[in-house]
């Protein structure tokens, strides 16, 4: 590094982190409570989320039959999710949406969107919308995960957050920098020590020295022993929310995808009545599921999720989840097959990991960073890391405090010499 890059890296490093410093205040707190998000929503409303089973051993219900039983009970909404996996003693989360007012008419959002229902004996246990705190504790966790990704504030607080992830991506890599070994004047003793041994101690606290020592070492040595999972977690950010503006351009750029099915035209006219219906459609996504294991050598742990799209393909679609050798998460795995809702044609298949790096890439990244791999161990470690991000704000914040009070006390002592001169 130049000396004269240097200064503009300090100046670049120093004003992006006191830009960042609130959100990542924050982003850290809410983070370290995520990763145990579901525990803690199910300790903070075990009215809604726990389902004790009714005797010993009793047999849960199937998926779609709870399905339908909320469907019956919410003719207003479409219950168009059915989660195929179910935990003991946990209750089956459904998700309503929208229907059109009229054929022609705008979509009513009901007003609750997830219901809980017991898996052993199909009772409603309750109804929750989403991350709405007025509806009081029971919104506590979604709240907290729309505070952690949005601020709260929807669409305008996704783009906001994707910005300062994308800031704080680039002064990733300007932090790391100025921990590099600075050049000096007298280039020839300095550089006859070898260069790893001259960045040694940007690794190392001084324990022994002053507080604001040891609060800069703080900052700079432990900014580079989590510095790739800051990485992580930043460039992950991006991905969530700036996914087609900045990220989907950059990796796809640079690492190859597998189609989007995204991409597929809006049916014409959307139907919740597909010839497929949803056990006929259950087995036609086992059967393609299966084909496809056997045409790209994955097994099939365990189903994970069924989707109805009406509004997508020509007839609406079906998606077919389910967990796999692909996968890496511990739970809810992402292999899934898309089929045509009226013909069972397969239409998309999508792997998490080995069909293309671009997208073996973002499972990876989106995995770590909502701690979904590696079991509690890991958990753990990215708790500590929420606390970390909030380390390293705190103290960044503290480094620029005491450098201000010293530049202003340098200019008041300044000024005093002045006026003795001019005496």
């Amino acid at each position: 590094m130049t000396l004269a890059l240097r200064p503009s890296l300090v100046l670049f490093h120093r004003w992006a982190g006191l830009t960042l410093t609130g959100f990542l205040l924050l982003a850290g707190l809410t983070g370290a409570l995520l990763v145990w998000y579901e525990e803690l929503d199910a300790w903070v409303s075990p009215h809604l989320l726990r389902a004790a089973p009714p005797a010993p051993g009793a047999p849960m219900l199937d998926p779609l039959v709870l399905r339908q039983k909320v469907q019956a009970q919410y003719p207003g909404a479409y219950a168009a999710m059915a989660p195929l996996q179910q935990i003991p003693s946990h209750a089956a989360v459904m998700r309503l949406f929208a229907l059109p007012a009229s054929a022609a008419g705008p979509f009513q959002e009901p007003p609750n969107d997830q219901v809980f229902v017991n898996p052993y004996t199909g009772e409603m246990l309750g109804e929750r919308k989403w991350g709405d705190i007025t509806q009081g504790v029971k919104n506590l966790m979604p709240f907290i995960y729309r505070l952690h990704y949005s601020l709260a504030l929807e669409k305008a607080g996704e783009t906001l957050l994707g910005i300062v992830a994308l800031l704080w991506t680039v002064d990733c890599f300007a932090g790391a920098w100025l921990t590099l070994p600075a050049p000096k004047r007298n280039k020839v003793a300095w550089q006859a020590r070898p260069w790893l041994l001259r960045w040694w101690p940007s690794w190392k606290l001084r324990w022994r020295q002053d507080s604001y020592k040891l609060n800069f070492d703080l900052h700079r040595a432990g900014g580079l022993w989590v510095w790739a999972m800051l990485f992580v977690l930043a460039w992950s950010s991006v991905a969530f929310n700036l996914h087609q503006e900045v990220y989907d351009p950059v990796m796809r750029t640079l690492f190859a995808h597998q189609r989007d099915e995204q991409g597929q035209a809006q049916s014409l006219q959307p139907s919740r009545a597909p010839a497929l219906d949803w056990a006929a459609a259950r087995k036609t996504g086992q059967k393609l599921m299966a084909e496809q294991a056997r045409l790209h050598g994955f097994s099939i742990i365990e189903e994970t999720l069924m989707v109805h799209d009406p509004a997508r393909g020509q007839h609406g679609i079906w998606r077919y989840q389910v967990r796999s050798s692909r996968d890496i998460r511990d739970r809810w795995g992402s292999t899934q097959v898309i089929f045509d809702a009226d013909t069972g044609e397969l239409l998309h298949i999508w792997l998490p990991t080995g069909a293309a790096a671009g997208d073996t890439i973002r499972t990876w990244l989106t995995s770590l960073h909502m701690a979904a791999l590696w079991g509690t161990p890991f958990r753990l470690f990215m708790t500590g890391m929420g606390v970390a991000v909030v380390l390293l704000s705190a103290t960044g914040l503290v480094i620029w405090m005491r450098k201000r009070q010293a530049r202003v006390f340098a200019r008041a002592r300044d000024r005093a010499a002045a006026v003795l001169v001019g005496e």
